[in-house]
């Protein structure tokens, strides 16, 4: 697999003497003492979590998934489902609850109307971004698609697929997609990853970035603030469309190191000089602190920050009209 032109000191994807993959900047530092001091604590927004009625709207037009045109459509959280030159794209799918896992967010439309998929993206092994009842009916009801992810994740999911092609990269690799006219490279985060008591940071974690003949969309995965963002921009360009994650932030003492905050997202963006910034990863799941809408209320009040257009995400609408806007 093709490793694309990276910064000067690069010397591909860095792991330690244990074999275990680690962040460019930031060491992961995992403790179980923090981690009970968090479960254990009062949560200061209890209330206006208790308290919450909004929810994510859903504005989806059956007419955007028909015909020739590029879309990219929110499913809520971090799955996104693309048509990219022709070709149909879904990442990180959690489409059917769990034991852990409950949406707050409606799906725009039931997983059996969904296309002919022709990849499947999978950025990490954290469950709610690689589950694995998702996979297995995804698997089976699309036995043409490939599936594209991170080193040490074809482990994870082979056994899930119907056998279906699993290609692994490391940051900064392209995929082997012959016969599109898309590059889609494996792009750093500052994250980590864990499944089983055993399996700390032994697949890799990262983000995505979408290259076409009419645009270019990151797709951030899961990340703390960190550097890595300008090295991505200079290493690929500007990108048009910045999926950013924004959620599950607080707090902040405990999630920084794997999560961005909204008004860090919002430097994040600036410093890749993206001209739309889409944020994901709030408002479907509950994994934090914070009430379900207050990432988006913290970015509407410092919009002016913004270098560039905020768009709000609506469940199912086509993102990619906002160049129209």
């Amino acid at each position: 697999m093709e490793t694309i032109s990276a910064p000067p000191e690069w010397k591909g994807t860095p792991i330690d003497e244990k074999e275990r993959f680690v962040n460019l900047y930031h060491p992961f530092e995992s403790s179980f003492a923090d981690l009970l001091k968090w479960q254990t604590s009062k949560n200061p927004y209890k209330e206006e979590k208790e308290s919450e009625n909004r929810t994510l709207i859903v504005d989806f037009d059956p007419e955007d998934l028909l015909g020739e045109e590029d879309y990219m459509l929110w499913l809520g959280h971090a799955t996104y489902l693309l048509r990219l030159s022709g070709q149909v794209i879904l990442i990180d799918p959690i489409l059917i609850d769990n034991t852990f896992l409950k949406r707050d967010s409606k799906l725009p439309f039931p997983i059996e109307e969904l296309p002919p998929l022709d990849f499947i993206m999978i950025s990490h092994n954290h469950r709610d971004h690689c589950d694995k009842q998702t996979i297995q009916f995804l698997s089976k009801q699309h036995p043409k698609a490939k599936f594209l992810t991170g080193l040490g994740l074809k482990k994870v999911i082979k056994s899930w697929t119907e056998g279906q092609e699993i290609q692994e990269a490391g940051w900064y690799q392209q995929y082997q997609i012959d016969k599109t006219a898309i590059n889609i490279t494996y792009v750093p985060s500052r994250h980590w990853s864990k499944r089983w008591l055993w399996d700390d940071n032994k697949s890799l974690w990262g983000g995505f970035y979408f290259q076409t003949p009419q645009q270019k969309i990151y797709f951030m995965g899961d990340s703390g603030k960190g550097p890595h963002f300008e090295d991505i921009k200079n290493t690929l360009g500007a990108p048009d469309f910045c999926l950013m994650g924004v959620g599950a932030f607080r707090p902040e003492w405990f999630m920084n190191q794997s999560h961005i905050s909204p008004t860090d997202a919002i430097d994040a963006f600036n410093v890749m000089e993206g001209k739309f910034f889409i944020p994901m990863h709030f408002g479907t799941f509950d994994l934090s602190d914070e009430p379900r809408m207050e990432p988006w209320d913290i970015l509407v009040e410092h919009s002016e920050l913004i270098q560039g257009q905020l768009i709000e995400p609506m469940i199912g609408q086509n993102l990619l009209k906002s160049e129209g806007q």
